[in-house]
């Protein structure tokens, strides 16, 4: 009895670890310190990223718009010199220096920008009224001279971004792929990203703690000040132990390491990588590939016109206060690793139960709605006074502004914590069914046109818009990125539709296939006993 009782506590616990943490004992040395690299890695962009939105949103002659033309005009060359900076030092250098030098970088700018550069603003950036005139004189220009005139604004925006795009996708991925085989990248990947997000919860209380300060502190006192220097501190601090962890990770890699992993590690084919003419060519090519492109840009688009939306309507309900600006950036970024968290357990499962057509369909079908109420809300309040209650909600008038906001931010966590989950797992799967070629080809066109376009398609539009319409406010623009939203998650929603047709005839099709193979196997004389 007691040796049965022995063997079932073992099940239940085998059972716990195998679904919760499946990792083994032996694997604990090089699982967890890549495990809270990304943690510290996550933790320093959520912090950056409240930051810079708070930054470049309140700074002078700005609002919520100039996030775009940052996006189109600075991070996107940033991206390119990057790029063409990095091929250059990795033919001189090795990846733990570039990795090093890099990091080193940026924390040297963002301490630099805290205790330093911000001081020093009212020298370094021209006055309020000089912007002001400059923006009354030349309409049309008038985000580009708010960029001009917070230039230290938009260079820390795009250092933040950067951070996101050189430190996690490119140095922290790069070191996971060479250390970890692949048995383990199946159950070692997955733990990454939830141990990861718990960055965004502790990053997001972090920034509000922080930002709340001001409370306690004299009129006398700037409190963006103060909050910055905390909070460049922690950048910093963490950034060092990210450099520990990133140490300590390769000086375990020995050569008696490296050797056994080249033997286990299968060879990887080479990525092939196409431009960005190639991959238009190719995607036409396929009605199935068009429609998993489509999918990538209508999620980048829709995204980027609800989030520059909501913080203009942050910047509204906090009426320009940088504090409590950061405040609500820090909330939504703590709401969106829970949801990221609980997701990343319950989309498996709502995958195996529901299956690939209604968990594809769910994202732009909760995007629609709730998108729907969120711009419903900013056009209604641009027809009523500012401040007027909008509605009476447990007893307590809600305002237009507020209630935008307070969508924009549950829709926008959701929708980004459900991308981690549903969105991704299924867009993948509609990669399985194709031919090798057409699925290795196809999928390195997409990451170029969809991920490319999806990313700057949404700035884009709204450079054109501010553009053309200069004394129009952002809120105003409500209306048509309402109506290109709502076009573009049709699209989205008729594309999932033919994908799951394509993707019932390329199963059954291969299902048919491998039945023949079966009974063609069956019919072969068996060799005598």
């Amino acid at each position: 009895m007691e040796t049965q009782e022995k063997s079932f506590l073992s099940r239940v616990q085998s059972g716990f670890r195998n679904t919760f943490f499946p990792i083994y004992g032996v694997e604990i040395k090089r699982f967890l310190p890549m495990a809270f690299m990304m943690f510290f890695i996550l933790f320093n962009y959520t912090i950056l990223r409240n930051v810079k939105d708070t930054l470049v949103t309140n700074g002078r002659g700005a609002d919520a718009d100039i996030i775009s033309f940052i996006k189109l005009y600075g991070t996107m060359p940033a991206a390119i010199l990057f790029v063409v900076i990095y091929s250059k030092m990795a033919n001189i250098l090795s990846r733990q220096k570039i990795f090093y030098l890099m990091i080193g970088l940026f924390l040297a700018f963002f301490g630099s920008f805290a205790f330093v550069i911000y001081p020093n603003i009212d020298m370094l950036h021209p006055s309020a009224q000089t912007i002001h005139n400059l923006q009354e004189y030349y309409p049309n220009f008038k985000v580009l001279i708010a960029m001009w005139g917070n230039w230290t604004y938009c260079l820390f925006y795009v250092l933040a971004e950067m951070w996101g795009s050189t430190i996690l996708s490119l140095f922290f991925w790069q070191l996971a792929n060479e250390i970890t085989l692949s048995s383990e990248a199946k159950r070692f990947y997955p733990l990454f990203g939830v141990i990861g997000n718990l960055g965004l919860i502790f990053a997001g209380r972090t920034t509000k703690y922080f930002s709340s300060l001001s409370s306690s502190l004299p009129a006398t006192v700037d409190p963006w000040q103060i909050s910055l220097n905390y909070l460049m501190t922690a950048i910093i601090i963490s950034g060092f132990v990210v450099i520990a962890l990133y140490y300590v990770v390769n000086s375990k890699a020995s050569n008696e390491q490296a050797e056994l992993q080249s033997e286990a590690k299968p060879k990887k084919k080479k990525k092939p990588k196409l431009g960005v003419i190639e991959s238009f060519k190719y995607i036409f090519t396929s009605r199935h590939l068009l429609c998993i492109a489509f999918l990538v840009l209508a999620y980048g688009i829709t995204m980027n016109y609800i989030d520059v939306l909501w913080k203009g309507q942050v910047k509204l309900l906090s009426n320009g206060n940088n504090n409590k600006t950061a405040e609500i950036f820090g909330n939504f970024s703590e709401i969106t690793g829970y949801l990221a968290i609980s997701l990343m357990f319950i989309g498996g499962w709502f995958l195996r139960r529901f299956g690939w057509y209604k968990s594809a369909i769910l994202v732009p079908l909760v995007l629609m709605g709730a998108s729907s109420i969120f711009f419903g809300a900013i056009i209604y309040g641009n027809m009523t006074p500012v401040g007027e209650p909008m509605m009476i909600l447990f007893g307590t008038p809600v305002t237009a502004i507020y209630l935008a906001a307070q969508i924009g931010t549950w829709s926008g966590a959701f929708t980004k914590a459900s991308k981690y989950s549903l969105f991704d797992s299924t867009k993948e799967m509609a990669y399985i069914p194709l031919d090798d070629e057409l699925r290795s080809k196809g999928k390195a066109a997409v990451d170029v046109t969809g991920g490319r376009l999806g990313k700057s398609g949404g700035s884009a539009t709204i450079v054109a818009l501010r553009t053309m319409m200069p004394s129009a406010s952002l809120s105003s623009l409500a209306p048509y990125l309402a109506g290109l939203s709502l076009v573009i998650i049709t699209g989205w929603i008729i594309c999932i539709g033919k994908l799951n047709k394509s993707l019932t005839k390329l199963n059954g099709e291969a299902e048919a296939e491998e039945q023949k193979a079966t009974d063609e196997a069956s019919l072969q004389p068996q060799p005598a006993k």
